[in-house]
């Protein structure tokens, strides 16, 4: 191989791209995976033989067909998409978030942000070539209303990005704050989105407020993902809002964009939506039996209340707990050097009874 034409292709590259890191995912060989906010359940044996002859026997020799369609009506049902309002579908949130971006991207337009949050919505602008600004949350990972205020007059984005349950924080943030961010965003022309991908285990939604003021969220877009219902592997997410902006935003999304295994998932999924809804239902009792154990474990500074699948937590030294923790065989998410706001803090997935108790007490020899 030829390094130096290797070294003069390299060139062509965009130079921020070359300096970035990409996306890492920790290897787990061996380890509790307590990192990623997965469902820990699997399909029941009779499901996983039902939904692998299903697969089995469409055609993967034909572009997927009319089974999307099906698959946009069943969400929109299963959601309760409000009236006057399109669903375009995504290879998960991510291709989503990425899609507005690149529908947004003209020269100088901007998103904004709180953080710490998603670290998907800043470097999507930055492959995009929009500006991104970022918010700080309040010490106590509130929203910061006056901030989001003051920074959307300054900045004027086109896409502000509010995530109802955030992450890595887990918390769901006051309405009234969120409200003022939707307005400020509408007075100056933007757009909002709403990322609801950890809905499953939030104690309310934001389209209950789309639905009741649709006039006053006439710029708003909410989204939501399949991979905390439970099919994290099968990439699914989905964007609902005005069918109007809807309809431009899909125009730039790639034509077969969801492959026939990922719609007919999905849809077997909807079709066992009970199945999807007791795992959650035992993970919120679940996470706040945690939540209180991790608040009586001696050595934990504090921990957040959570409204999703996930416990934010701070210890005296972060770094050193998370490598006692991967070394008694748990891995979960060290976020301490995320943001300044997050120092000395931890990130828990919440799993199975058993896997929590194994959780707890790797942390418990760790700190």
């Amino acid at each position: 191989m030829n390094a130096s034409l290797t070294e003069t292709a390299l060139s062509r590259i965009r130079a921020d791209v070359r300096a970035m890191h990409a996306y890492t995912v920790q290897a787990a060989d061996g380890l509790l995976k307590m990192d990623a906010m997965e469902n820990p359940f699997g399909l029941p044996p009779a499901l996983q033989a039902a939904l692998g002859q299903r697969l089995g026997a469409l055609a993967l020799n034909r572009y997927p067909g009319p089974r999307t369609e099906v698959l946009r009506d069943a969400l929109a049902r299963h959601a309760g998409m409000p009236e006057g309002c399109a669903l375009m579908l995504g290879n998960g949130s991510d291709e989503l978030i990425s899609l507005v971006a690149l529908a947004c991207a003209r020269p100088g337009a901007q998103v904004l942000a709180p953080l710490p949050g998603f670290v998907m919505y800043g470097m999507s602008a930055q492959l995009q070539g929009l500006g991104f600004t970022g918010v700080a949350l309040t010490p106590d990972f509130e929203l910061d209303a006056a901030a989001m205020e003051a920074a959307i007059a300054q900045h004027r984005p086109a896409i502000t990005y509010v995530a109802y349950p955030n992450n890595p924080t887990a918390t769901l943030w006051d309405d009234t704050a969120v409200l003022r961010t939707i307005d400020a965003a509408g007075a100056q022309g933007g757009i909002v989105v709403i990322d609801e991908a950890y809905q499953p285990f939030a104690s309310r939604t934001w389209l209950d407020r789309m639905r009741a003021e649709p006039a006053r969220h006439g710029h708003v877009l909410l989204m939501r993902t399949l991979s905390k219902f439970g099919l994290a592997g099968v990439r699914l997410g989905y964007l609902m809002g005005p069918a109007a902006l809807v309809h431009e935003i899909d125009k730039v999304r790639p034509p077969y964009n969801v492959s026939v295994l990922n719609s007919e998932a999905a849809l077997f999924a909807l079709e066992h939506a009970d199945v999807f809804a007791a795992q959650a239902a035992e993970l919120r009792a679940g996470r706040d039996l945690l939540v209180a154990q991790l608040r009586a474990l001696p050595g934990v500074l504090k921990v957040w209340d959570s409204e999703a699948n996930m416990v934010l937590l701070r210890v005296p030294d972060a770094a050193r707990t998370f490598e006692g923790m991967k070394n008694r065989k748990v891995l979960v998410k060290n976020v301490s050097t995320m943001h300044p706001l997050l120092a000395g803090c931890l990130r828990l997935t919440v799993g199975r009874a058993a896997d929590n108790a194994q959780m707890l007490a790797a942390l418990q020899a760790s700190l």
